[in-house]
C-alpha cells in the first residue's frame, strides 16, 4: 500500500458521510426559511464539513498511532481506526500534514462566513475548532466531555454553523435538530467505544465505556439512541418539525432492537459487530430521512 493510498484510508472516508449529512440537516432548514441560499455558499458549507470531518480523522489516525494505541487494538469495521498507519508507518507525517491542510482548508471556508456573515460565525467557527484540535489527546481523558464532545461538533456547532452561514435564523426547528443529532452522534461514538474501551484503558484515555463498564455503557447507547427518536416525535407533536419529518421515525423498529440486544452482546464479538453496523446504518438513514422530511 502507498503513502497515498494511506493518507486516504485514514481520513475514513467511508464515514465522511455523516457531515454533509449533517450539515445537510443545516442547509435544508435555511432553504426552508428564506429564499434559496446562493448555491456557491452552500457547497462550502458542505465542503467545509467534510473537510473538519476528514482533519479529526486524520489527527485522530496520527495520534493513535503515535501513543502506541493502533497496535493493540483489536479493529472492527467500525471502530479501533482504519490501521492505514501500522501498515504504512512512512506514511504518518504526511497524514500529520494532510490533517493540518484539511483543517487549514476548513478555516479558511469559515473566515469567508466570518467575513460574510459577522460575529456570530466566529463562536460556533472557534468550538468547532478547539473540538478538532483536542478531540484524541485531552478530551478522550474527560469522560462527560468525551460522550457530549462529537455530538456538540456534528449537532449545535455544524447544524447551526451552517444556518448561520447561509443567512438563516436559529429557530426552534434548529434546535431539535441538533439536539437530536448530538444524541444521535454521541451514542454512535460511545457504541463504538465499547470494543476499544480495554486497548483505550491502557493508553490513559477515560470514555465512559471504561468508567462505566461495557454493559452500563450500552445502556446508555441505548437510551440516548431511543431519546433521540422520542425528541423527534414530542417536536412532531407540538409543530416544531413538518410533519413529512415522521420519515426519520423508519429506522426506530431497528433502533429498538439495537437497544435490547447490545447490551447481552457486549461480550461477544460477531453479535457486537453486526449491532455497530445496524447503528451505523439506523444513524445514516434517520439524518438523511429528516433532510427529506424538512425539505418536502
Amino acid at each position: 500500500m502507498s503513502e497515498t493510498v494511506a493518507i486516504v484510508r485514514a481520513s475514513r472516508p467511508n464515514f465522511l458521510v455523516l457531515a454533509p449529512l449533517c450539515a445537510g440537516l443545516g442547509v435544508a432548514l435555511a432553504w426552508q426559511q428564506n429564499e434559496p441560499p446562493a448555491l456557491l455558499d452552500t457547497l462550502l458549507v458542505l465542503i467545509g464539513a467534510v473537510l473538519a470531518h476528514a482533519a479529526v480523522n486524520l489527527l485522530n489516525e496520527y495520534e493513535d498511532f503515535t501513543s502506541g494505541l493502533d497496535l493493540i487494538t483489536r479493529r472492527t469495521p467500525f471502530s479501533g481506526g482504519s490501521g492505514a498507519l501500522p501498515e504504512v508507518p512512512s506514511a504518518a507525517r504526511r497524514v500529520l500534514l494532510a490533517a493540518v491542510g484539511a483543517l487549514a482548508l476548513a478555516i479558511a471556508i469559515g473566515l469567508y462566513f466570518l467575513w460574510l456573515r459577522g460575529l456570530p460565525m466566529l463562536a460556533l467557527g472557534a468550538a468547532g475548532v478547539v473540538l478538532v484540535l483536542t478531540y484524541t489527546r485531552w478530551i478522550t481523558r474527560l469522560p462527560l466531555i468525551c460522550l457530549l464532545a462529537p455530538g456538540l461538533g456534528f449537532g449545535p456547532v455544524m447544524i447551526l454553523g451552517s444556518l448561520i452561514a447561509l443567512g438563516a435564523r436559529l429557530d426552534s426547528a434548529a434546535l431539535i435538530v441538533s439536539l437530536i443529532s448530538l444524541l444521535l452522534v454521541s451514542e454512535l461514538l460511545l457504541i463504538n467505544q465499547i470494543p476499544d474501551a480495554d486497548a483505550d484503558r491502557k493508553v490513559g484515555r477515560r470514555h465512559l465505556a471504561i468508567t462505566l463498564g461495557k454493559h452500563a455503557a450500552a445502556r446508555l447507547v441505548g437510551a440516548m439512541l431511543l431519546t433521540g427518536y422520542g425528541v423527534l416525535i414530542a417536536a412532531l407533536l407540538v409543530g416544531w418539525l413538518p410533519m413529512w419529518s415522521a420519515l426519520a421515525l423508519a429506522p426506530l423498529p431497528a433502533a429498538l432492537w439495537i437497544s435490547h440486544r447490545l447490551p447481552g452482546a457486549v461480550a461477544h464479538y460477531q453479535q457486537l459487530n453486526t449491532i455497530l453496523g445496524v447503528n451505523v446504518a439506523v444513524l445514516l438513514a434517520t439524518l438523511a430521512l429528516l433532510i427529506v422530511g424538512i425539505s418536502l
